[in-house]
């Protein structure tokens, strides 16, 4: 019955105060929630810092007026950014640089500071010639310098046209002009070959504008279009010299490959070198050969013409009865024969003229040739062929070395003729040359120790970050954090009566085990549990009362002892 009153006399636990709040259950759970967000919180906070955003390059070469209209629609679209050291390069998160040029190109960012033809889409009602003139050539002047720009060395670029009013004057009239400045990329230059291509384009966008009224300068003031450095080397062709080299190396690797499977892949070495003729060449000949043998002659045309005639001339000294015309012939039949008749008689009796002409006209002989060279043709070629030694293995294993004999190096000089293309004609050379090969120096690596590597470093440098962030963590929640904790929850004042409820059964134990004997001790361990049962469950007066009642109930002795016991301790 004295577990019953002492168990009415017990007061219930105060509640603890913290920060002037009652701990009650809900007011625990809400400020246990609070601390653990906290905690989140500071942890999350801690992760983000060891964990610095990794900023790369979103524009860069940018003028000011592209500047800030980028700039202004990051703020719109609340993307983080940073300027670089010079300020010459706008830097955002690595995780949103590919959003971020998407969504500034669809704004049409960066424009650059060049205008083309959408400058006439704006014009106003009622523009001048003048004005509508003056906004056609800026429109043109910034398309050129936009399809300058896309070449790979040109960072920016500037057109100036000088574009003359036309005249119905013929004496009058001015070819256009032009002017380009680039701003080419460090490091970088453009070559007589990029140049030109640069002034054909330039030319070929202006009517009646030629190449040679075309200037181009650098941003260090050197003409890049001067004729004289562009006519220096017209020889010096990079296509001529790619082809050349090719060519050098497709001999070279013809040699190789047929002299490797005799002498191994690493033990011969070769080296050509070409003389290739670019120039074209075209030539016209005509030959004639006038002293042709009569049996190979043909005839193309041949006339002949013939004529008849009797001669009617006078003849005689010149006078008057000489140069008579002859008279009828009469036949002297009675009268004698007269000088006159005697006269026309012989006339008569002279021989009758005749005239043959023949022409023959014979085909020349005539040879009409055409040649015509082609642009890389081979005028001479040199290789040079180095073998190595022949190695070779005896019964025991032992390497050992020769030179070539005379039947194999010849054997080696035929193959690299054929392989090479020799020809005597065109004043090739060959050269082969058996000779030990150096061995190669062997590197000896330094050691580097495990410290000093910059790997080695660069990770310590990582698990450091995070290792000072976890102790970081850890401090916190343990000095600050879980105390708080603990009040919260109401351990603390848990673990403080359990420790004056461990102290005073001990020393109920040591005074029982003094006075009592066996059946004292039992009745002293039986007391001790019914007493820390009762404890336990000090927030409720009548559950303590049932158990005394079952106790009283199941075991009267029991109870009389632990009542005499507690009798003779008072």
């Amino acid at each position: 019955m004295a577990t019953v009153n002492d168990a009415a006399l017990i007061e219930p636990a105060p509640v603890p105060v913290i920060f002037g709040i009652p701990q009650t259950p809900g007011v625990r759970t809400i400020m246990l929630s609070v601390g653990a967000a906290i905690t989140i919180a500071i942890m999350v906070g801690i992760w983000m810092w060891s964990q610095a955003p990794d900023y790369r390059v979103l524009f860069s070469n940018f003028n000011d007026r592209d500047g800030g209209a980028i700039v202004a629609s990051l703020q719109q679209l609340n993307i983080p950014y940073k300027y670089s050291d010079g300020g010459s390069a706008i830097l955002v998160p690595a995780n949103q640089v590919h959003d971020a040029r998407l969504k500034l190109a669809s704004q049409g960012l960066p424009k650059g500071g060049n205008v083309g033809f959408e400058l006439m889409e704006n014009q106003k009602l009622g523009i001048s010639q003048f004005l509508e003139q003056v906004n056609f050539q800026r429109a043109l002047e910034g398309e050129l310098a936009r399809s300058i720009q896309a070449v790979s060395a040109v960072q920016t670029a500037r057109v100036h046209l000088a574009i003359p009013k036309a005249s119905v004057f013929v004496r009058e009239q001015q070819k256009p002009t032009a002017s380009v400045l680039l701003n080419l990329y460090p490091s970088r230059v453009l070559d007589q070959q990029q140049v030109s291509a640069i002034i054909h384009l330039v030319a070929s966008s202006i009517p009646e504008l030629s190449a040679k009224n075309v200037t181009i300068v650098d941003q260090n003031g050197n003409l890049l279009s001067d004729p004289s450095k562009q006519n220096a080397n017209p020889n010096l062709d990079p296509t001529q010299l790619k082809y050349v080299q090719e060519y050098q190396m497709g001999v070279v690797k013809k040699i190789e490959s047929i002299i490797s499977p005799i002498v191994g892949a690493q033990n011969v070495r070769a080296e050509a070198s070409a003389d290739i003729d670019f120039s074209r060449t075209e030539q016209a000949a005509e030959i004639y050969r006038p002293n042709t043998p009569p049996e190979a002659t043909s005839i193309r045309s041949q006339q002949t013409s013939e004529s008849y005639g009797k001669s009617t001339a006078a003849s005689g000294v010149p006078g008057a009865l000489s140069n008579q015309p002859p008279a009828p012939a009469t036949a002297p039949l009675t009268a004698p024969a007269t000088a006159a008749s005697s006269a026309a008689a012989s006339a008569a009796a002279a021989p009758a003229l005749t005239q043959k002409d023949a022409t023959i006209n014979y085909e020349v002989d005539k040879t009409i040739k055409y040649t015509q060279q082609g642009m890389g043709g081979l005028k001479r070629l040199s290789v040079a062929v180095v073998v190595n030694y022949k190695s070779e293995t005896d019964k025991n294993g032992k390497v050992t070395t020769r030179p070539l004999t005379d039947v194999e190096k010849n054997q080696i000089t035929d193959l690299a003729r054929e392989a090479m293309g020799f020809s005597k004609e065109r004043g090739d050379t060959l050269n082969v040359v058996n000779t030990p090969f150096a061995a190669p120096e062997k590197v000896v690596s330094e050691d580097i120790p495990l410290w000093k590597q910059a790997d080695v470093i660069q990770t310590a440098k990582e698990f450091g970050k995070y290792l000072i962030g976890i102790l970081a963590m850890f401090y916190i929640f343990r000095t600050y954090l879980k105390p708080t904790l603990n009040k919260i929850t109401g351990k603390d004042q848990e673990k403080t009566e359990a420790q004056k409820e461990k102290e005073k059964e001990q020393i109920a134990l040591e005074k029982s085990q003094e006075e009592a004997d066996d059946e004292d001790g039992a009745i002293v361990e039986i007391e001790s549990r019914v007493d820390a049962q009762g404890r336990k469950q000090l927030s409720s007066y009548e559950i303590n009362m049932d158990m005394a009642k079952q106790l009283a109930a199941s075991d009267p002795k029991i109870v009389a002892n632990v009542i005499k016991t507690w009798v003779s301790n008072e």
